[in-house]
């Protein structure tokens, strides 16, 4: 019997599966939507149980018509920075997982901040000091369900992002993945593993994670995933934007790959993990040695259409479809729902909206919250040193007319895939070369297939202006966000 792999991906809206036969084809899909909750200002949470029993629901229906014996091994990606407080002893959630777009640890940043910490966390671990990343998600965990550590610090409770969580569930393991360790903001990145004085920093006991192993595991053998066979392996986790720079083929110098997601993430192999002001560092993936990447994570990016689409009263494929044409003339959106992230990295920024009066329609709306997009990612490309390949993909990549704005206020080409489900299929990729399915030559051949390319139409006046405008409403949205105070940078 020929072999497959299950890969799994474990997102922000939903959980994907597909299988993946021996020549790298995708004979089987399923998907199960998931939903948030907002149960306060900048909290946003999701119910732990019921992303687990996405998982194996997604697994079941992907390989209902497959003999589960030719699954030689699960691929698992998954969405970072959040975070779930789970009893070790019955492995059930004691509190909803807390969303990599929560703002709960805002607080204690700023006291951190106060305390001269903030440029020693982004030595060590490559990240601003920023409600995002799982530290300070965690740290408010605690302070919640274990105010003294003391069940925490005996391993009592379990205490990680996602793939910790799944892989505890699945298979019995305490283990985490390198690259979604890296997004913890608890994690030595020179080291490659956690950081004694971040933990205490963070008050996070150590006995309360998982042991981080590198991307190909050892992860341990599933049990309970019907109709997979108990013992089926685990073969690779990784975050999901860096499963997708993998299915980039990601490896080769200067490939940045652009994922549109509900935010969106900018990420580019690099040999340097010297952190910067305006970009993330991080560990991409590990086969026994780590590959660093410069990362840019951008808040609000799908979000903003959907956030828009409730507003109006419509969908986000109807906005795109109304942006596609439209000309929102001075109206610019500014969507800093909980900030602006890179390369600004402004918790304190407001959402702004300007530049409309009473003649403005839902078309310049939609054509804004589009331009948000592009702008914004527009800003971290210009922050990233050698560029020479733009990949993009993600649910809003197939939009024409993002792709061409992109290529348009960025003054650079832009290629999309035509493949979909990159980071399930980043995954899978991982788990094959494990198994021997394929080769890295292979795989960039498969990477170079199916693309379309997308070049600057404006010129630089153009492209200038734009820019401009966008510069100037996003001054206003940090300005407004200190109080009117004008900022020195």
């Amino acid at each position: 019997m020929k072999p497959h792999v299950l890969a799994i991906d474990q997102g922000t809206s939903s959980t994907k599966a597909l299988l993946m036969d021996a020549s790298g084809e995708v004979v089987a899909r399923a998907e199960v939507p998931l939903t948030q909750s907002h149960p306060g200002p900048g909290l946003v949470e999701q119910d732990a149980e019921a992303l687990l029993d996405s998982v194996r629901t997604a697994a079941a229906d992907c390989v209902q018509d497959t003999d589960p014996r030719t699954v030689a091994g699960v691929a698992l990606s998954t969405q970072r920075e959040s975070v779930v407080l789970w009893d070790a002893a019955t492995g059930r959630p004691v509190a909803p997982l807390v969303s990599w777009q929560d703002q709960r640890g805002s607080e204690r940043a700023a006291l951190l901040v106060r305390a001269g910490k903030r440029e020693e966390i982004r030595r060590r671990t490559g990240l601003p000091l920023d409600p995002m990343f799982s530290a300070l998600k965690m740290a408010a965990l605690l302070d919640e369900h274990d105010p003294s550590r003391t069940r925490s610090r005996s391993g009592a409770l379990h205490l990680g992002t996602v793939d910790a969580y799944l892989l505890q569930a699945l298979t019995g393991e305490p283990v985490t993945e390198i690259g979604n360790a890296s997004r913890t903001q608890l994690v030595n990145l020179t080291a490659g593993d956690w950081d004694d004085d971040l933990l205490r920093l963070f008050d996070v006991p150590r006995p309360a994670l998982s042991r981080i192993v590198p991307s190909t595991g050892p992860f341990g053998k599933l049990c309970g995933l019907a109709p997979l066979l108990d013992g089926t392996p685990v073969l690779s986790v990784m975050g999901d934007s860096h499963a997708a720079l993998f299915a980039h083929a990601g490896w080769r110098p200067g490939t940045v790959k652009v994922t549109y997601g509900t935010g969106s993430s900018v990420m580019v192999v690099t040999q340097d993990p010297e952190p910067t002001e305006q970009v993330c560092s991080t560990i991409a993936w590990s086969m026994g040695l780590p590959a660093y990447a410069r990362e840019a994570n951008i808040r609000s990016t799908g979000r903003s259409l959907t956030w828009l689409a409730d507003l109006l009263g419509t969908t986000p494929v109807e906005l795109i479809r109304l942006a596609a044409d439209a000309d929102a003339g001075d109206v610019t959106l500014v969507p800093a729902f909980g900030g602006i992230g890179a390369p600004w990295w402004d918790a304190n920024a407001v959402p702004v909206l300007a530049g409309f009066d009473l003649g403005t329609g839902r078309a310049q709306l939609a054509r804004a919250a589009l331009e948000s997009v592009a702008l914004q990612v527009a800003d971290v490309l210009a922050a990233l040193p050698g560029l020479r390949h733009v990949v993009a993909d993600g649910g809003l990549s197939r939009s024409d007319a993002l792709m061409q704005l992109q290529a348009d206020v960025s003054g650079i080409t832009v290629t999309r895939t035509g493949h979909h489900e990159l980071s399930a299929a980043g995954a899978a990729h991982l788990a094959g070369l494990r198994l021997g399915l394929w080769t890295t030559d292979e795989l960039e051949e498969r990477a170079d297939s199916d693309l379309r390319t997308f070049t600057p139409a404006w010129d630089g006046a153009q492209r200038g202006s734009a820019v401009a405008r966008w510069h100037r409403r996003l001054a206003a949205a940090r300005e407004l966000g200190t109080g009117g105070v004008p900022r020195t940078s």
